[in-house]
C-alpha cells in the first residue's frame, strides 16, 4: 500500500534562479499539500550524510559541493500515492528526457542541476523527511 507523504528538496540551482515560488505553486496545483517547509543551507557533513548512499560513486564529491553551494528548501508533501505521483510530477533525472510540463523539464538545466529531489520510496520518504524535520508527526 502506498503512503500519503513524500519528501522533496528544491535544490540550490532552482533556488538561486528564483524558481522556488513557481515550483511550490506547481506542487500545489497538482494536489499536494505542504505539511512542513523549511529554508536551510546544508553544511558539508549534512550533505554527506544525506547522500551517504552515493558515497562510493564518482559524482559524490561534486554532488556534496553542489548541494552546499546555496540555500535549499526542504518540504514534506501529502497526497494519496504521494511518492509515485510526485516522481511523475518532477520527471526524469535528466531534464532532456523529462516529459513536457514536469518540474525538471521546466526548471532544471542539466542532469547534475536538476532543480528538485524527490523520494523514490515510502521508506526513503520517511527517512529523508526525518533528516530535515526530526519532530514532524505524519499522522
Amino acid at each position: 500500500m502506498s503512503g500519503n507523504t513524500t519528501f522533496t528538496m528544491i535544490k540550490p540551482d532552482a533556488f538561486a534562479a528564483g524558481n522556488t515560488g513557481s515550483i511550490l505553486q506547481k506542487i500545489l496545483d497538482n494536489g499536494f499539500k505542504i505539511k512542513a517547509l523549511k529554508l536551510t543551507h546544508l553544511r558539508k557533513e549534512n550533505a554527506e550524510a544525506f547522500y551517504a548512499v552515493h558515497s562510493e560513486r564518482p559524482f559524490f564529491n561534486g554532488l556534496v559541493s553542489f548541494m552546499t553551494s546555496g540555500p535549499i528548501v526542504a518540504a514534506i508533501l501529502e497526497k494519496e500515492n504521494a511518492v509515485e505521483d510526485f516522481r511523475k510530477l518532477i520527471g526524469s533525472t535528466n531534464p532532456a528526457d523529462a516529459a513536457d510540463g514536469t518540474i525538471r523539464k521546466l526548471f532544471a538545466t542539466s542532469i547534475e542541476r536538476n532543480a528538485v529531489h524527490g523520494s523514490d520510496s515510502d521508506e526513503n520518504a520517511q527517512i529523508e523527511g526525518n533528516f530535515f524535520f526530526t519532530h514532524f508527526d505524519r499522522h
